[in-house]
C-alpha cells in the first residue's frame, strides 16, 4: 500500500540509505546526546564541583537507547524539541539530570550538530567522488590513443582522442575535488558559546576564568573530533558556513552536468553510451529506444543542485546581530536536500563511468567524414613540395571543398573531397597517396600523451593518496 502523504524523491528514488542516514533524526537525536555527555565531560576535567564521574556514565549508558517516545509526548507538551530531549534523556538518567544542558543554549546541540552532520556528509561525498575519478580515469587510460572527431560550437574541429575527451571531464572532477577536500578540511564546531555568543553562562559557572571558557570549546572539539571551534560567533555558528558548503557541492553538480550533456549528445551520435540494463525499456511508445536515462537524471538534480546553493547565500545575508529564526526552516530543507541530491549525482556518476559502452566503429565513420577537409592543409604542403603553386593550389582546394560539402549537405551523399583532388592534376597526387596522408593519429597532436602525463602526474597521486576508499559500486534504483 502507497503512502497517503507526500514523500521526497530524495529519499524513495535517489539518494543512498548511507546519505539519508546521516540527515535523519536518528543520527541527530544520537549526536545530541554524544555532545552533551562531551560537555558534562570538559566541564568536569575543568574542575566544575557540580558534575561527578558517576553522572556521567550514566549518561554514557543511554547515549544510544533514545527514549523517543518520552521525547514526542514531552514536545507536544512543551513545544521545544530540545527541552523535550533534555526531559527524556533526564528521565533515563535520573542522577544526572540537573546537569544535562548545563550551561548550554539550545544551538549547542542544534548548531555544533548541523555543523558535525555537514562534516560527515563531505567526507561521503569525498569518498564517492574518489571512486567516480577512479572509473573515469580507468576509461581514460584504456581509451587514450582513440581519435575521434571533437567539436567546438559543436561543429567538427580538429581531433582529439576518447580519453583526452574523458580527461576533460576528469579535470572537472579534480577542481570539484580540490574544493570538497577544503571545505571539509576548514569545518570547525560552533562550541559552547552561550545565548548571544559571549560565553557569559560558563564565564559563570567557572567563576570568572576565561582560560576555562576557552579551554571549554577546545575539549569539547576534541572529543568530537574536531580541530577546533569559530573562535567568535553570536548564538549560532556564520549561516556563511552553510553557503560555502554548498558551493562546493555547487562545484561538483557543475561536473557532472557538464558530463552528463557532453555524454547525453555523444549517445545520440552513437559514438559512447551509458549502460542500459538487458530488461530496460527506453521509451514506452517506441520499443527500440535507448534512452540516456541516467545521465538525464544527473543534469536535472545537478540544475537542483545549482539552484539550491543559493537558499544558504540569501539565508546568511538576511541573518539580524546575534540570532534570528529565519534561517531554521530553510535550512533545513535547503541543506538537507542539496547533500543528498549530490549523493544522488555521484551515485549515478559512478554507475555510468564504470560501464560507458563505446562504438569505435562509428567514432571512426564520423571522424572519417570530415577528416579530408582536416587534411587538405597537409595536402597542400605536399603539393607544394612538388613544385606547386601555394595560392593557386590554396583556391583549388576551396572550389572543390566547397562542392564536396554541397555534395554531402544538398545532395545526401559521401565526401568526395579526395577523389576531386586526386583527379585534379594540378596536385599531382594519386587517390592512394592522399588516403595515406589521412592517419587519424596524425591529426591528434598530443592528446594521447596529454592524457597519459595527466593521468600520471594528477591523477594517480590522487587515487594512491584515497586508495583505502576505492572500490565503491553504485547500482541505480527507478
Amino acid at each position: 500500500m502507497q503512502k497517503p502523504t507526500y514523500e521526497s524523491p530524495l529519499n524513495s528514488r535517489y539518494a543512498s540509505r548511507e546519505m539519508q542516514y546521516l540527515f535523519s533524526p536518528d543520527f541527530k537525536f544520537r549526536t545530541w546526546r554524544k555532545l552533551w555527555i562531551a560537555l558534562a565531560e570538559a566541564e568536569r576535567e575543568l574542575g566544575l564541583a557540580a558534575i561527578d564521574q558517576e553522572q556521567i556514565e550514566e549518561m554514557r549508558a543511554h547515549a544510544d537507547d533514545i527514549n523517543y517516545e518520552v521525547a514526542q509526548e514531552r514536545e507536544r507538551l512543551v513545544r521545544h524539541d530540545v527541552m523535550a530531549h533534555v526531559y527524556a534523556f533526564g528521565q533515563q538518567c535520573p542522577g544526572a539530570r540537573p546537569i544535562i544542558h548545563l550551561g548550554a543554549t539550545s544551538c549547542y546541540v542544534g548548531d555544533n550538530t548541523d555543523l558535525i552532520i555537514m562534516t560527515e556528509a563531505l567526507r561521503l561525498l569525498h569518498k564517492k567522488l574518489i571512486n567516480v575519478i577512479a572509473a573515469l580515469a580507468a576509461f581514460a587510460r584504456q581509451y587514450k590513443d582513440l581519435p575521434c572527431l571533437a567539436f567546438t560550437h559543436f561543429q567538427p574541429a580538429q581531433p582529439t582522442t576518447v580519453g583526452k575527451r574523458a580527461a576533460l571531464w576528469l579535470q572537472d572532477l579534480l577542481l570539484a575535488e580540490e574544493t570538497l577536500e577544503h571545505q571539509s578540511g576548514q569545518m570547525r564546531l560552533l562550541g559552547s558559546k552561550g545565548t548571544t555568543g559571549t560565553q557569559a553562562s560558563f564565564l559563570e559557572l567557572f567563576e570568572g576564568d576565561h582560560a576555562k571558557c576557552r579551554a571549554l570549546d577546545e575539549k569539547i572539539a576534541e572529543k568530537m573530533g574536531f580541530p577546533g571551534c569559530y573562535p567568535v560567533s553570536g548564538q549560532t555558528y556564520s549561516r556563511i558556513v552553510d553557503s560555502q558548503v554548498l558551493a562546493a557541492l555547487s562545484v561538483i553538480a557543475q561536473a557532472a552536468m557538464k558530463f552528463s550533456n557532453d555524454l547525453r549528445l555523444l549517445q545520440h551520435l552513437k559514438e559512447l553510451e551509458e549502460p542500459f540494463e538487458k530488461e530496460q525499456i527506453g521509451s514506452s511508445a517506441m520499443a527500440y529506444k535507448r534512452n540516456p536515462m541516467r545521465c538525464e537524471r544527473m543534469a536535472s538534480l545537478a540544475r537542483y543542485v545549482i539552484a539550491d546553493a543559493l537558499n544558504p547565500a540569501m539565508t546568511a545575508g538576511a541573518q539580524w546581530f546575534e540570532r534570528t529564526l529565519d534561517d531554521s526552516a530553510n535550512k533545513r530543507i535547503a541543506v538537507a536536500e542539496a547533500f543528498l541530491a549530490a549523493d544522488a549525482i555521484l551515485e549515478l556518476y559512478l554507475n555510468v563511468a564504470s560501464g560507458l559502452v563505446v562504438y569505435p566503429k562509428m567514432i571512426e565513420k564520423r571522424l572519417w567524414a570530415e577528416l579530408p577537409f582536416m587534411a587538405t592543409e597537409n595536402i597542400l604542403m605536399d603539393a607544394v613540395k612538388r613544385g606547386g603553386d601555394r595560392q593557386e593550389l590554396h583556391e583549388r582546394i576551396r572550389v572543390h571543398s566547397q562542392a564536396a560539402a554541397r555534395q554531402v549537405k544538398l545532395e545526401g551523399g559521401e565526401n568526395d573531397l579526395l577523389p576531386r583532388i586526386a583527379a585534379d592534376p594540378a596536385f599531382g597526387a594519386t587517390l592512394e597517396e592522399l588516403a595515406a596522408m589521412l592517419d587519424p593519429a596524425a591529426f591528434v597532436g598530443r592528446a594521447p600523451r596529454q592524457t597519459e602525463e595527466f593521468l600520471a602526474e594528477q591523477v594517480q597521486p590522487l587515487l594512491a593518496k584515497h586508495a583505502g576508499w576505492l572500490g565503491m559500486t553504485a547500482e541505480i534504483g527507478v
